[in-house]
């Protein structure tokens, strides 16, 4: 991914997007932060897991519990994040479209992935 802002324009998303406009949902390990998910509306905006804890579900449970009570999913991935796109369609999500990277900052081709209303998934809460 290539680095596109200062780590103060980072604070500032932080503090005045992600935690004003969107509902985000933090996993944690101890006292250490390892993943996060924020979702605005029927959108998954953002969903980051600390790649030393992947494989150990917690990107699942996260997963689960912000679309617990959503019928409809939609989320963006990038093309080339193999790993990212093996774990939404093991998750039931289906690549609805396939773009060029025009439509988002990093200019990178990207997927449009929903998960189907009928999915009829219970997806565990603990």
């Amino acid at each position: 991914m290539p680095q596109l802002h200062t780590p103060d324009e980072d604070l500032y998303f932080v503090r005045h997007v992600l935690l004003t406009e969107q509902l985000v949902t933090v996993a944690t390990i101890g006292d250490g932060i390892v993943g996060f998910a924020a979702v605005k509306g029927v959108w998954i905006e953002q969903l980051y897991l600390d790649l030393a804890w992947a494989g150990h579900g917690i990107g699942s449970q996260l997963l689960h519990h912000v679309t617990a009570k959503m019928t409809h999913v939609k989320l963006h991935c990038f093309q080339a994040n193999a790993g990212a796109r093996r774990f939404y369609e093991r998750h039931g999500f289906v690549a609805e479209s396939f773009g060029d990277g025009s439509a988002n900052e990093e200019g990178l081709p990207d997927i449009l992935y929903t998960r189907p209303d009928d999915l009829g998934l219970a997806y565990p809460t603990g």
